[in-house]
């Protein structure tokens, strides 16, 4: 009891602790590949363009499954799309290495199985926050998407990161993107055996009632169109994060900063990002979450974009001042985390729905990412795309300032009087 005690004052539902370590490990295995799949592709002859194509397509899929996962969560329960997301990304991995990495990096099977592979993650992570929208305490709310936000992105660029700057020396290539279904197993196993907690979902039994269940990931938006506005602000968060690994390490090597330093100053970058995903959590309990998604996230986030490009030729590419800017571009990445508590508030009942369009913006960076990239890179550089990026955080903080619901105008009115 004491233990839960600890667990429940940190903001970390004590019921739900061995779901939260599942997460971890599996985007582990996911995230495994992100910071280098690009630049190695490219050194085996692919095309920036190429890539660009692949994630894109990739990231379609993420899209589409990051909203199926919030509704089917309400038509099946959390367990079983879970299940279903770890099946899928079984399937979709096994086929893009063997038939397509493998067999002579085949590119036309390699673009169809990272489609598949891009359906897993979303049904077994994004259904788990919403098991966590409906079983954290109100007051808490803040606090435990914190934590989710925490394992989600330690495990997809930090440990992944770090394990693969291991795995590639010893495992090789190939063999290392092989290890990922290792630890997606592994993860499975304490999100869905481990972990005892139940969600409940009543009237939910035939057919008829769990077709109306994925209406609703269409009709909230007419019914609480504030809800919309969060699915915008939650893409426009993470959208610069999948287009980096795109384009900026090859830009990087430019002034001198290889790819292996590339990874290290990567999973840095976002050791800070999920130590303040638990801050920000709590700060937006405290301070509102509209005000710390608005200040800390919009705006800092595109002073930040536009500093992590120009700072190697600020400083003559030297690691540490490089560094150094990564690491505030990723904790201010975190002043986002408090979407996950305000959408799911705007609305009483639903809220599988309205996680599903808060999902559906997580995902869709995804693909809009690498699509910004490959779209524009041609014709504006490098240095046009990054002020796209930056110009799209600010106006995600123009957005948030129409996102309120009362508990919060009461938060922001007290914010205003402090500063």
């Amino acid at each position: 009891m004491g233990k839960n005690n600890i667990f429940n004052k940190i903001g970390l539902p004590s019921n739900l602790i061995w779901g939260y370590l599942g997460v971890l490990i599996f985007m582990m295995g996911d995230g495994l590949e992100i910071a280098w799949l690009s630049p190695w592709l490219i050194d085996q002859g692919f095309t920036i363009q190429q890539n660009s194509l692949l994630f894109a397509v990739y990231g379609v899929t993420i899209a589409l499954s990051s909203w199926f996962s919030g509704v089917l969560v309400e038509a099946l329960g959390p367990k079983r799309t879970m299940t279903l997301g770890v099946i899928v990304y079984i399937l979709g991995t096994s086929g893009f290495i063997g038939l397509g990495v493998a067999a002579n990096l085949n590119y036309g099977m390699m673009l169809l199985f990272y489609c598949i592979r891009g359906l897993g993650y979303p049904l077994f992570a994004y259904s788990f926050l919403v098991w966590i929208a409906y079983r954290a305490p109100q007051d808490k709310l803040g606090s435990a998407v914190g934590w989710f936000w925490f394992v989600f992105t330690g495990g997809l660029n930090v440990l992944g990161a770090y394990y693969s700057t291991w795995a590639i020396k010893h495992l090789g290539h190939i063999n290392t993107l092989w290890s990922s279904i290792v630890w997606v197993l592994l993860g499975a196993i304490f999100a869905l055996v481990f972990n005892r907690d139940k969600l409940e979902k009543s009237n939910k039994a035939n057919t008829e009632s769990k077709s109306k269940e994925l209406l609703k990931g269409f009709t909230i938006v007419k019914k609480e169109p504030k809800v919309l506005l969060g699915g915008i602000v939650r893409t426009i968060n993470t959208t610069a994060q999948f287009a980096f690994p795109v384009f900026l390490p090859t830009y990087l090597a430019d002034y001198g900063i290889p790819t292996t330093t590339w990874l290290g100053i990567w999973g840095t970058i976002f050791i800070a990002n999920i130590l303040f995903n638990l801050l920000f959590g709590v700060i937006g309990d405290k301070v509102g979450w509209q005000n710390t998604i608005m200040w800390f996230g919009g705006v800092g986030c595109g002073i930040t974009t536009l500093a992590l490009y120009y700072s190697p030729q600020w400083f003559a590419g030297n690691i540490w001042a490089v560094g150094a800017v990564g690491v505030l571009w990723g904790a201010l990445l975190a002043g986002y985390v408090p979407l996950s508590a305000l959408v799911p508030s705007l609305v009483k009942e639903d809220k599988g729905a309205a996680m599903a369009i808060l999902n559906l913006g997580a995902g869709l960076p995804v693909f809009i990412g690498p699509a910004i990239v490959g779209l524009l890179i041609g014709s504006i550089g490098a240095q046009g795309v990054v002020w796209v990026l930056a110009i799209l955080y600010f106006i995600s903080t123009l957005l948030t300032k129409f996102i309120t619901v009362p508990v919060e105008e009461k938060k922001e009115a007290q914010f205003a009087k402090i500063v």
